[in-house]
């Protein structure tokens, strides 16, 4: 027997259902789904010190359960000393199972987690796409606070297969996305 996260089995036995109400889709296959979840961390600072990409590539790969790729820059630039093939960032894209466990602790543990937290904003892309940033990666409980070197922010991307904002924003508030309550586009 396999295992399904808990938040699998809330999709299909009350998000789906309340989806297909409130839209009043014909066919269940028209509830919009999510897809999967990029977790992005930018590190400008890399240029200088060489150990911020390992420190990162350890953090997201503790927080996501995936091992992240390295992204390089695509040109010289020499205002910021940058040469081209330098590493610059990180990402992981998580799918299915691993995406599903990641979103549960999200919301459960990491959300609550920040300094005088009222909700997150609505920013959705207008093609039913939601990012969110977060500024200190201290708010998942898989990062060590003493090995820290320094503080990195993240953006969490939510790709969904809804076709409006509204689709998406209902998707991902009966997952149970805290949002702020004034709904601003």
């Amino acid at each position: 027997m396999e295992y399904i996260t808990s938040l699998k089995k809330k999709y299909t036995a009350e998000v789906l259902p309340a989806l297909l109400k409130e839209f009043s889709y014909k066919n269940v296959m028209q509830v919009p789904k999510l897809q999967k979840i990029v977790i992005n961390q930018g590190l400008g600072d890399a240029i200088a010190d060489k150990k911020l990409v390992d420190s990162s590539v350890t953090e997201i790969t503790n927080i996501s359960g995936q091992k992240p790729i390295t992204t390089m820059s695509k040109k010289d630039i020499s205002n910021f000393k940058l040469r081209k093939g330098m590493p610059i960032g990180i990402k992981v894209t998580l799918r299915r199972e691993k995406m599903y466990e990641f979103l549960e602790r999200l919301i459960s543990i990491s959300l609550p987690r920040i300094r005088d937290f009222r909700g997150v904003e609505f920013k959705f892309d207008g093609r039913g796409n939601y990012t969110l940033g977060i500024s200190e990666q201290i708010i998942f409980p898989e990062i060590d606070i003493d090995k820290i070197s320094k503080m990195k922010g993240m953006e969490i991307t939510f790709v969904t297969s809804a076709k409006t904002d509204e689709e998406a924003y209902a998707l991902l508030r009966e997952f149970g996305m805290p949002f702020k309550n004034n709904k601003k586009n």
